[in-house]
């Protein structure tokens, strides 16, 4: 087993809740490629955080938060700026996140700041989310794709409320399309697939990531499980019945575990091994919707077997 490369944002979420019958914010670490990389880590496998954190008191807790999650963080970078935030505020389950701060500090890591043998060594490389809407880390991720040898997996992980504006679409849509083009898995949600394509069926968005490269492209649909396109054709994948109190998280535990199957197995021979390992994946999701904040959530191999067992 080798080690996978998560690049991406951490920063603090705030979370919507109540304490006293008064509205409160509850602060979680966050951001979807932190999250990746401490499920990786909990389902057994091998993470390296590579990423730019500020330099302030928030910052500390992100890294003390994943070096205790196992996570490696020797090739992240400290930036001059405050940690970014996520106000997120619920409509159920799922979250609405909103983002504070300027520059972000989850954006500032450069082309130059990365470690080239770290990430031309790695099994596997994530790149993706709102990180990529910031140029110099946009130029980071480009490199370290460029740089590896590995499994590249993609996740565009879109937050509209950063997009301000057509141009900003169709910018996000040309990056997804060149990531994807080289990628052998993108996963993305069907609010992804909206978000790049309104009102194109989720069918008709992993048929067209497909034909410009993908080798293989997950669409997560909540509680309606997955749709998995590793072949000719796609294949739904059912979700389990689960008691969901906070959504947030799930769609990158569904990276993670596949990342970690990744990791420990490398990839599938054909269409059949992909369904297995993303209804694997749909388990440990189902998990982390029974618990709130995200990242905390993740759970370890023998959690997800004893909720779900054979």
């Amino acid at each position: 087993m080798g080690y996978a490369v998560v690049l991406g944002e951490a920063l603090v979420d705030l979370l919507d809740a109540e304490c006293a019958g008064e509205p409160v914010y509850r602060q979680a670490i966050g951001g979807g490629p932190l999250n990746v990389a401490v499920g990786v880590a909990r389902l057994g496998g091998d993470a390296r955080f590579v990423g730019s954190l500020g330099d302030d008191v928030l910052a500390e807790r992100i890294r003390e938060f994943l070096t205790t999650a196992g996570v490696d963080i020797g090739a992240t970078v400290t930036v001059p700026a405050p940690t970014a935030l996520a106000v997120a505020t619920f409509a159920g389950a799922e979250p609405d996140f909103r983002f504070y701060g300027e520059p972000p500090s989850y954006g500032l890591l450069t082309a130059d700041d990365l470690d080239v043998a770290l990430v031309a060594g790695a099994d596997v490389l994530y790149c993706g989310s709102i990180v990529l809407l910031c140029p110099a880390t946009l130029a980071a991720a480009r490199r370290a794709w460029s740089l590896t040898s590995g499994v590249r997996v993609f996740d565009p992980n879109i937050r509209s409320r950063l997009l301000s504006g057509p141009d900003a679409l169709a910018a996000v849509r040309r990056t997804t399309a060149e990531f994807a083009a080289t990628a052998h898995l993108v996963k993305l949600s069907a609010a992804d697939a909206e978000a790049l394509y309104p009102g194109e069926p989720v069918e008709r968005v992993a048929a067209h990531l497909r034909d410009l490269g993908a080798g293989t492209v997950v669409v997560t649909l909540g509680a309606r499980g997955a749709l998995v396109v590793a072949g000719p054709d796609p294949v739904r994948v059912s979700a389990p019945t689960v008691r969901a109190v906070d959504a947030t998280g799930a769609g990158d535990s569904v990276m993670a575990a596949l990342v970690a199957e990744l990791l420990a197995d490398g990839q599938p021979r054909d269409p059949a091994g992909w369904t297995a390992r993303v209804a694997f994946a749909l388990r440990v999701a189902g998990l982390v919707c029974e618990s709130s904040g995200g990242a905390v959530a993740m759970p370890t191999r023998d959690e997800v077997a004893r909720r779900f067992p054979a």
